[in-house]
């Protein structure tokens, strides 16, 4: 099981906040990194305990997609009652990122959990978003199973290669933190 400090808990809150405010919409057209709202929901879900950040970041996602549009644009093409498919969408993320946190050790063999939590929690936000939006929002005549399996052949595989890179930087970016850690305590033991 992972267990940051609250300190830590706190800074990776930020960079998940900031993350999503950086590439979510049309607000710093400077920035063109891929969308990190998968990553965020599932790495959240293991790096932070406190069950209100959920709700937060849904909020902030969803404020940030209203405003991206306008108050006037409602009609946005995305903007359909299926707009609240992302809820359970992005809590199988969520689920996924507490789920693969209760199974983490401390061992490079994590990664051997970590990657079929990713792929699956991953595959059922899609069902639900692309799904959700496939059946729901009134832009599609006559929705089949099969129309939804390809949406979801064609759509998967960006949104997967997108959540995996940020997964990934930040499973690098723990490894890296957690050997230096050692090393300083070893150092300290030393000295």
């Amino acid at each position: 099981m992972l267990e940051l400090s609250r300190r830590s808990q706190v800074a990776i809150g930020i960079v998940l906040v900031l993350l999503v405010a950086m590439n979510r919409g049309s607000h710093f057209s400077l920035v063109n990194l891929p969308s990190a709202s998968w990553a965020v929901f599932f790495l959240a879900g293991v790096l932070l305990k406190p069950r209100w950040v959920f709700p937060l970041l849904f909020l902030q996602t969803t404020f940030m997609d209203i405003m991206s549009v306008g108050w006037t644009n409602a009609g946005h093409h995305c903007m359909t009652v299926a707009y609240w498919m992302l809820l359970p969408a992005y809590a199988a993320l969520w689920f996924g990122g507490r789920l693969y946190a209760r199974w983490h050790r401390e061992q490079l063999s994590s990664l051997l959990v970590l990657i079929p939590a990713v792929l699956s929690s991953a595959l059922v936000c899609q069902l639900f978003s692309s799904g959700g939006f496939y059946f729901f929002s009134g832009r599609y005549d006559n929705p089949t199973f099969s129309g939804m399996l390809e949406r979801i052949a064609t759509y998967y595989p960006q949104y997967l290669s997108s959540m995996a890179l940020y997964v990934g930087a930040a499973a690098v970016i723990y490894i890296v933190m957690r050997v230096y850690a050692v090393r300083e305590a070893q150092q300290g033991r030393q000295a």
